[in-house]
Order: structure tokens, then sequence, then C-alpha cells
């Protein structure tokens, strides 16, 4: 022990550590082999349970080591010790460090300051620290945390690390506050805590990166509060959270993702608040939500930018927990694309929550992407029943109870007959019904008689008239002073047995079917009805005219609503 005593004394005296006198038994090690850049580990290397003069370093002496003085300099690899007790505070504020730091495994009795510090390289791996100061810290190289236990907070706002920020597995404890902030951090790689557990909030605001921000399979706990804020952050990569579990708000307000939002298996959980909020935020990407994702809590898409949505059903927010209002995407890849299953994801927004009656958007969004993916039907249906709820919401305005029936009456033609002028096609279903039902009641009136010539002519002639009466009866005819006997057969009706007569056959003959075309579309001149009329005087003929000029307005009607319908004159604005 003499001899080791003797040589620390030696060494002391020639690199100037003799300030530091008495040295542990661990800094004299230190101090005789560090600047050989062949030293890395006091003991096992492994983290120190206790205060071991065998593994004690003080926080001093390692400052002086890392920085030297004009007779001693670290080595080129810069200074590595695994397995140190740090006792005191490692204060490097504002130094410029020309080389790599790594205390792996160590144990820091106070929290190091390296504000303003300029570094290559920080490895602080499986350490164990009460907190770290390296606001506007600079390195040239990584900054690297892997597996650390943090009793505190990290504070790395506005720092510059020209690789990445690697804190995979870290455990950092800080209930109740923001346990890592690094708002406005300048990283040229990612930031990465892959399986990292983190009690308290994690701030990344206005960060920006050239990489991923990674926290798959992570756990970041802030019940009640914003647990991660990436608000205005800028990455040149993913956000990646697969499989990790966040309590407390996940708030990416104006955040920009040249990759995904990658979300699958994620657990977010802000009961009656925010679980996801990506309002204004661009992700050129894919946003996944699947492979049994959980959102409890609301999931806010508002004026959201993204370049496709993967998700699936199981995974959507709860009825109320939606916002897609202003949301843009260019498609649906992965999830479902009926329109059954898209209307049940519209309609779990509640824009009344929001003092809102609807929010029309959504549904013009959902609808340009399924037909631009070819679901067309899809589309259209999507629209219709943004027409029906967009219409309903207006009549819920009208505080008029007359204007709100006459909306709704209104908007109840729209419906059945062309779809809101969605599918003005379905004006011609409607045509052909009325023709066919116009048909079968014309031909009705036909067989018993309730149709006459449409001609003053025709009906004052003596075939006419006489075909009035049976061939048993007589009637006196004032206009030549005549009697004439009836022409009509023993319950033959006046139509037919004029038709039997020699003198009819010049006339057009009645037909059903084109008869009823002719009443219902007004643009057409088929000429039946220039010949026939239903005749009110005979049995049934009073519901036939009533009937033919009902036929005539439904005919005037649908035809308008069918231009109507093409031109979008009836459609929502």
């Amino acid at each position: 022990m003499n001899e080791k005593a003797g040589a620390g004394a030696a060494v002391a005296a020639a690199y100037g550590l003799a300030s530091f006198e008495p040295l542990s038994a661990a800094e004299t090690k230190i101090a005789a082999y560090l600047s050989s850049g062949d030293f890395d580990r006091l003991g096992d290397g492994l983290l120190p349970e206790s205060d071991d003069p065998e593994r004690t370093l003080r926080a001093e002496l390692l400052r002086f080591l890392i920085l030297g003085n004009n007779n001693y300099h670290s080595h080129e690899k810069g200074v590595r010790v695994s397995g140190a007790w740090v006792t005191g505070i490692l204060d490097l504020e504002g130094c410029r460090i020309p080389r790599d730091i790594g205390l792996k495994d160590c144990r820091f009795e106070a929290s190091p300051i390296l504000r303003s510090a300029i570094i290559d390289n920080l490895f602080l791996d499986g350490s164990v620290l009460p907190g770290l100061q390296a606001d506007r810290l600079e390195a040239r190289g990584c900054i690297s945390i892997r597996g650390a236990t943090v009793t505190g907070e990290m504070k790395f706002s506005g720092a510059r690390i020209g690789a990445s920020f690697e804190a995979d597995g870290v455990s950092i404890t800080s209930p109740n506050t923001t346990a890592l902030d690094a708002g406005g951090l300048e990283v040229r790689g990612g930031i990465l805590l892959r399986g990292a557990n983190v009690q308290g909030g994690i701030n990344l605001s206005a960060v920006r990166l050239g990489g991923d921000v990674n926290a798959v399979g992570g756990r970041i706990e802030r019940s009640g509060e914003v647990a991660l804020n990436g608000d205005a952050i800028v990455a040149g990569g993913d956000c990646a959270l697969r499989g990790a579990t966040i309590v407390g708000e996940t708030r990416l307000l104006g955040a920009r993702f040249r990759g995904d939002i990658d979300c699958s298996s994620a657990s977010l959980s802000q009961p009656g608040g925010y679980a996801l909020r990506l309002n204004h935020a661009t992700i050129e990407g894919a946003f996944f939500l699947r492979q049994g994702a959980s959102i409890e809590g609301m999931l806010d898409l508002t004026a959201t930018t993204i370049g496709a949505i993967d998700d699936d059903q199981e995974s959507w927010p709860q009825t109320g927990d939606l916002l897609l209002n202003r949301c843009q995407y260019g498609a649906i890849i992965g999830g479902p694309v009926d329109a059954t299953s898209r209307l049940d994801w519209l309609a779990r927004q509640t824009p009344e929550r929001w003092k809102a009656d609807f929010w029309p958007q959504p549904y013009e969004q959902l609808s340009t992407v399924l037909g631009e993916m070819g679901h067309e039907e899809d589309a259209r249906t999507i629209l219709i029943a943004k027409e029906r709820l967009q219409r309903r919401a207006r009549r819920a305005r009208a505080k008029n109870p007359a204007l709100r029936a006459g909306l709704a009456f209104r908007d109840g033609i729209l419906a059945i007959t062309v779809r809101y002028g969605r599918q003005p096609l379905l004006a011609l279903l409607w045509l052909i019904l009325f023709w066919a039902i116009g048909t079968g009641v014309f031909a009705f009136a036909q067989h018993n008689g309730a149709i006459k010539p449409n001609s003053p002519v025709i009906l004052r002639s003596l075939e006419w008239t006489m075909c009035g009466l049976e061939q048993t009866e007589n009637r006196y005819m004032p206009s030549s002073s005549q009697t004439f006997p009836g022409r009509a057969l023993a319950g033959q009706n006046q139509l037919s047995c004029f038709r039997d007569q020699p003198e009819a056959s010049s006339y057009p003959e009645f037909n059903s079917v084109m008869y009823s075309l002719d009443v219902l579309l007004p643009v057409l001149s088929i000429g039946q009805k220039e010949y026939w009329r239903p005749d009110p005087t005979k049995p049934y003929g009073s519901m036939t005219l009533n009937y033919y000029f009902f036929q005539s307005v439904v005919g005037w009607a649908l035809s308008l609503l069918a231009v109507a319908g093409f031109s979008g004159l009836v459609r929502s604005r």
C-alpha cells in the first residue's frame, strides 16, 4: 500500500496533482494509468453499491483530469472510467473539452453540470445520477445515457448534438415535473428512448433533428399533465411509439415529420383529456394506429396533414373522443375502406361538444380519398350521409317551427328522389316507377271506359254519342231533328263501342303505355294526350283524372330535380 501511495505521490508531483493529495486508492490508480489510454475500469467495472476507497473518485479531481493543465493532458481517447463512485459536483460549465468523456456504470452523488460546455462525446451508460444539467451543451458527437438511472431532472434545453441522443433503457424519475427537458435541442441524428421508463414529463418542443424520435416499447408517465411535449418539433424521420405506454397527454402541436408517426400497439391514456394531439401537425409519411393500439382520451387530428392513414377499427377512440375537422390525408392503407366502417369512424366525432353543430369537411375529405382510391360507391355514400347530417343541423338551427317543417319536407323529397343531388339518376328510377303505375291506372281506366277522345268534334259526333246507348235504346238528336238508335252492345262501354265503329278507324288508338309516358314527361310530345283524356263522368273516371294531374306534376318535379341534381344546385354549400 505504501508503494502505491509513493507511486501516487510521484504522479501527483509530475502532473500537478499535489493539491488533491492524499489520493484514494482509486484516484491513485486513475492518475497512474489514465494518460496511457488503456485504463477504463475500477474494480470489476460494474456499478458500485457502496463508497469504497477502491472506487471513490472526487469530482474535483475528475474535472482536473478531464480538463488537464500545462503539465497534464489526458489521452487522445479522452477520460474513460467505469465503476467509479463520484463524490462532489462535477462542474464543467462553459468548458471546452476536445475529447470524449466516458463515465459508464458510475454512481454520482450530485448532478453533473455541463451547461454551455463544448465536448466531443459524452457516455454515461449504466450510471446512476441524481440529475444532469446540460443546457446549451454542444457535443460534436453523441450523448449516450443508455441504461442509466436518473432520480432527478435532466436538462438539455438549447443543446446541440452532432450525432444522436441515445437514451435506450434509461430510467428517469422526477414525478410531476419535466423529467427530461430538451426544448430547442438540435440533433443531427435521432433521439432514442427505446424501452425507456420515465416518471415525469419529456419536453421535446421546438426540437430539430435529422433522424427519428424513437420511444418503441418505452413508458412515459405524467398523469393529468403533458407527458410528451413535441410542439413544433421538426424531424427528418419518424416518431416511433410502437408498443409504448404513455400515461398523460402526448402533444405534437404543429410538429413536422418527414417520415411516419407509428402508434401501433401503443397505449396512450389521458381519460377526460387529450391522449394524442396532432393539431396542425404535418406527417409526410403515414399515421399508424393499429395492432391493438389503445387511445383512452381524445385523439385530436384537427388541421393535421397526413400522407396516409393506416389503422384498424379496434384501435379507434371512443365516440366523442375523435377530432378530424380540417384533417387532410392522401390515402387509407391497411384499414377499412368501406362506407359503413368509415361512417362509424366519422360518427365518433361530437361537434356539439365544441359548440358546433356539424363539421362537413371530414366527410368531404373522406369521400375525396375513397373516390381517388377507386371506391366510387362508398365515396358517394359518404357524401349522402354528409348531406343528411348537414341538413339536419341546419333544421335544428331554424327557430321557426313552420320553417323547420318546410325544410324537413324539402329535405325528405330530395333524400328519396335524388339523394340530395348526389344520385341524380335515382330520379330516373322514380320516373320508371310512375310510368309503370300510370300504365296500370290508364289501362284500368280504358278497360272500364273511363277514357274519352280529347276532341270536341269527336265528342259531338253521332258515332260517339250513340255509343253511349245500347242498341235497344233511342235518342232524339235536336241538331238533325231525328231519332237514332243506340250502337253499344249489351254491357259494352262507350269507348269500346266507339272503337268498333268504321268511322273511328282513322282516329289514333289509345295506348296506356305511351299515354302514361306522355303524361309523365313534360318535355316529350308523343301525341297520346292530344287525342285522349280521362272521362270523369264514367266509373273510376274522377280517380283517373286526378291521377293524371298528379303524374303530370310528379313528372315535372322529377325532371327538374334530376337536372338540378346533375348541375349540383340542390347540394349543400
